[in-house]
């Protein structure tokens, strides 16, 4: 729990400064820790809810697309943890679209957290070859360091730097 509050403030110094305004992130994460996915869902989608409009993320104002995308993340999370892949999926598909509209210069940091909280997600699900394969769409999609703290990439033997040892 402590590594997901401090991954999700460090994405946020990064990507905004909306995160410092009262968040349901922390709750959501609260929630999901202690088992309760439908609570952790309900206060993502007002999370979601609380950036995805057009002032906060549109092809005309980007100031908050990282934040919208890092919101979306965390919904396909708490959704596949409860069992809703479909649903997760769509929420995964949603912090793409979000991803496509952050600043260049956060984007690899916002996409390292997107990718690494979906596929720890399916880690945990015991989905390992859909873990993999979202650690390895985001490698593709130029996620930084973030990304390599995922299981998938322990288990494929990246270190937290990206490199495989020996290479």
């Amino acid at each position: 729990m402590a590594f997901r509050h401090l991954a999700w403030l460090a994405a946020c110094a990064l990507v905004t400064t909306s995160c410092t305004s009262a968040s349901y992130q922390e709750a959501a994460m609260k929630a999901s820790d202690e088992g309760d996915q439908q609570a952790a869902i309900g206060l993502a989608r007002k999370e979601v809810a609380r950036f995805s409009t057009p002032d906060q993320c549109s092809r005309t104002t980007n100031k908050n697309c990282g934040t919208l995308a890092l919101a979306y993340s965390s919904l396909a999370e708490y959704q596949i943890l409860a069992g809703d892949r479909a649903a997760g999926e769509s929420g995964f598909g949603n912090a793409k679209g979000a991803l496509d509209l952050t600043d260049r210069e956060d984007r690899a940091s916002a996409a390292a957290m997107v990718y690494r909280d979906v596929s720890e997600a399916f880690w945990k699900m015991g989905d390992r070859k859909r873990a993999t394969a979202v650690f390895d769409e985001g490698r593709a999609a130029g996620a930084d360091s973030w990304l390599y703290m995922c299981s998938a990439a322990q288990a494929a033997g990246y270190g937290p730097t990206g490199s495989r040892p020996g290479s």
